[in-house]
This record gives structure tokens, sequence and C-alpha cells, in this order.
């Protein structure tokens, strides 16, 4: 079975995030695979970075957890290629994929239905998990040097071309 398209679950629907970190057995919802996204943070964090650049949603909607690591890989490979080294900047992502995303898969193919239950206990088991954005929310955050703008403004627009939603690039202050 392969992965549904991310517009099958870019809509926000009712929150269904309980389980528990220290006693998986006690969590209330059971066999939720992991996270793609392990690392939140590159780069390094140097006091004489004075310029913020952030990458903010300009709509309400989840971001799935494949797509928040491919547009850490996008943004750390563009800030790379273009600023040098990872010394040179860093990079934070703020959001982190509380939701859980389910899917009631169906049977297909010759005598699928002799044992396919339809919409019979359609609930769905889990598949994945999703960030919640709200509109005009920071999604990630980059520091670099006062003079570097263009380079952080070209990464940051290559990265999100991997989310499912229009995102603006705005300095911070």
């Amino acid at each position: 079975m392969g992965l549904r398209p991310g517009r099958c679950y870019r809509k926000l629907k009712r929150p269904y995030t309980r389980q528990s970190q220290r006693k998986p057995r006690k969590g209330y919802v059971k066999g939720v695979p992991g996270s793609k996204i392990h690392t939140f943070q590159t780069g390094t964090a140097k006091p004489e970075f004075s310029l913020t650049v952030n990458l903010v949603a300009t709509q309400a909607a989840q971001i799935r957890h494949n797509a928040l690591e491919a547009v850490r890989v996008a943004a750390t490979k563009a800030l790379t290629k273009g600023l040098g080294s990872e010394t040179n900047f860093f990079l934070k992502i703020l959001i982190y994929p509380h939701q859980i995303l389910r899917e009631n898969s169906m049977a297909t193919g010759a005598g699928a239905d002799r044992f396919q239950s339809g919409m019979r206990l359609a609930f769905g088991r889990p598949v994945g998990t999703a960030a919640r954005v709200r509109a005009n929310q920071t999604i990630l955050t980059v520091k670099v040097l006062q003079g570097r703008y263009s380079e952080v403004k070209q990464a940051l627009k290559t990265a999100s071309s991997k989310l499912p939603i229009p995102c603006k690039i705005a300095i911070a202050q």
C-alpha cells in the first residue's frame, strides 16, 4: 500500500493526538508509526547572527511529517550551497507533528468484496503524523549574518515548494 497524496490530509479536522511518550501501552492511540523528522535544528547558533528570516504559512492546514523532513533537507542543502557550510547559518523548525493521521484502507482486486467490510467500522488505522498550522504561523526560522538575505530567501523559496500550502518569507524584527 502506497502513500496517499498530501491533499487527502491538508484540511484541518478534529484533533486526534492522544498518545503517551513515557508509557506507550497507556496511550489512547495505539500503533502510531514514527515520525520521519527527528532533527529540528541545523547549523550553529552564533550570537553574531543578526538577521532572522521566517517562513510563514498564509493559511491554516496540516503538514505531514515527511513534508517537514523534505523542507528541512531542501533548506539545509540550499543554505549550505549558498553560504558555504553549516557554521554560517542556524535553521530551526518550530512546529511538531502531533496530529495522528488515519486511513481506512480498501481492498482492491478480484474477490475483494468477499472480505472487505466497506464503510462498516471505518475509523481507520494510524498511518502517520502531521503538524497543525494556523494562518500566519511561523513554520521555520533561519538566522544568518546581516548581508546574506538573498541566499536565505532563495533557500526558503525552494523549501516552501515542498509544503502543501502557500507560504511567505518575512524578516523578523
